[in-house]
């Protein structure tokens, strides 16, 4: 597990037992040492992964994040200005470097975001998403 993954599961168990200060001081302790915004308060699933020790990743506090993901370096999870909301990203879910996922939306599981794409709608499970904004260039197998 890379640093910047391993001081959010300190700050999501100091949030979940009741030390929001301390939990925040340690998402602002992984936003300057390792140039990534995972905040305590944001769920995220088993093995998360991310690219490059999350550099320029940037998750909204209240995203949900499935089993098995894998963010890349340089990714922005979050709101959509024009709607309320954050994403719902399932399990499996590989996200590209670059791309952009935005509003209130939930990606299905096993999905592939590609580099620089923006993603403002519905992902079905197992669609590669190109393009921005993002459309269904084809449907991939399930990854390991």
């Amino acid at each position: 597990m890379n640093p910047a993954v391993s001081a959010y599961r300190i700050g999501n168990f100091l949030h979940r037992h009741g030390l929001p200060r301390l939990a925040w001081a340690i998402s602002w302790a992984n936003r300057f040492l390792f140039a990534t915004w995972i905040p305590s308060s944001a769920s995220i699933g088993r093995n998360f992964q991310c690219g490059y020790w999350g550099l320029g990743v940037v998750i909204h506090k209240d995203t949900v994040i499935g089993d098995n993901c894998l963010i890349s370096q340089n990714v922005t999870i979050g709101r959509n200005p024009d709607r309320e909301g954050v994403p719902v990203i399932g399990n499996g879910v590989h996200i590209l470097p670059g791309a952009v996922v935005a509003g209130a939306i939930r990606i299905g599981d096993g999905a592939v975001i590609a580099a620089n794409s923006v993603v403002l709608a519905d992902v079905p499970p197992r669609a590669l998403m190109v393009g921005a904004p993002a459309r269904i260039a084809r449907y991939v197998e399930p990854h390991s």
